[in-house]
């Protein structure tokens, strides 16, 4: 068991645990590191109620300007933990009930590192499977070894990968979250930047050093500004071209009219660094 360590952001403390330890750093970089290895970094009840908590946290917390999603061992994230799930078929409802839950628990999750109205990225160096490559895909940005790998492979035990199916059909085109989903094929790093699944390919090695510099970068820039942007960019993907240039125009318009925006437009037109208000 990793020793506990803690982060504390303007009073409020994100504590580590045996299942994923944070550290944040003077810029506002959250790092939470699943190290669950034994399970493969599985996403069991108990994994995806602490990074359920973490998030919401972070969210809350103005401390936070960016968090990096990282894991320890040979896999990010080998989705859901098929022993646990199992186990509930000893249950009077065939496990129904248990099955539920858990998905909805996921969703969750899912939705709440979408809707965090701080940018997330993904530090892959591994395989990510199942529910594991749709954590990827949820993150907004992902960064990877050159050996980290991504399927859903559920159709390989009878279960189709469909929650996987949401997240990963909103990052690649059609043809390839359905190539993924069908024949459930490990996709090596080089081909998922190409499909778009992630970002950035890096040698194994320099996985966290890449993740810090575009972490650090986003860090940088006012959290008002990234707020903003994360949300309208989610909102306007699934409206028509009218209504999302009218939606984006008002966004716009209450940007504009931010501290932030006057003070970078200022500091641009004055040749000097802005002084962020994040408001």
């Amino acid at each position: 068991m990793h020793q506990t360590n803690k982060g504390t952001a303007k009073g409020i403390e994100f504590m580590s645990n045996h299942l994923v330890v944070t550290q944040i750093d003077s810029q506002g970089v959250l790092r939470l590191t699943l190290c669950d290895a034994s399970t493969r970094n599985s996403l069991s009840e108990a994994m995806l109620e602490c990074l359920a908590q973490h998030f919401a946290t972070a969210a809350s917390d103005p401390a936070v300007k960016v968090i990096i999603l990282a894991a320890e061992g040979p896999a990010f994230s080998a989705g859901h933990n098929l022993k646990e799930l199992t186990s509930a078929r000893t249950n009077t409802d065939g496990g129904k009930a248990y099955f539920t839950k858990i998905m909805q628990m996921c969703a969750a999750l899912m939705q709440a590192i979408v809707n965090c109205p701080k940018p997330v990225i993904a530090e892959v160096d591994g395989i990510a499977t199942a529910a594991g490559c749709q954590l990827v895909a949820s993150c907004d940005l992902a960064v990877a070894s050159d050996l980290s790998q991504f399927s859903t492979p559920g159709v390989h035990i009878g279960l189709f990968c469909s929650t996987p199916m949401v997240a990963l059909s909103r990052n690649v085109s059609n043809k390839h979250a359905i190539e993924m989903l069908l024949t459930g094929d490990m996709i090596p790093a080089s081909r998922a930047v190409e499909m778009g699944l992630i970002n950035q390919v890096v040698k194994q090695g320099s996985v966290q050093e890449a993740t810090n510099t575009m972490a650090s970068k986003i860090a940088s820039k006012s959290s008002m500004t990234l707020a903003t942007g994360k949300k309208a960019f989610y909102a306007q993907r699934d409206m028509s071209l009218s209504d999302a240039y009218q939606y984006a125009s008002q966004v716009m318009v209450d940007n504009m009219l931010a501290q932030d925006a006057k003070e970078g437009i200022e500091a641009f037109i004055e040749k000097r660094s802005p002084q962020w208000q994040n408001k």
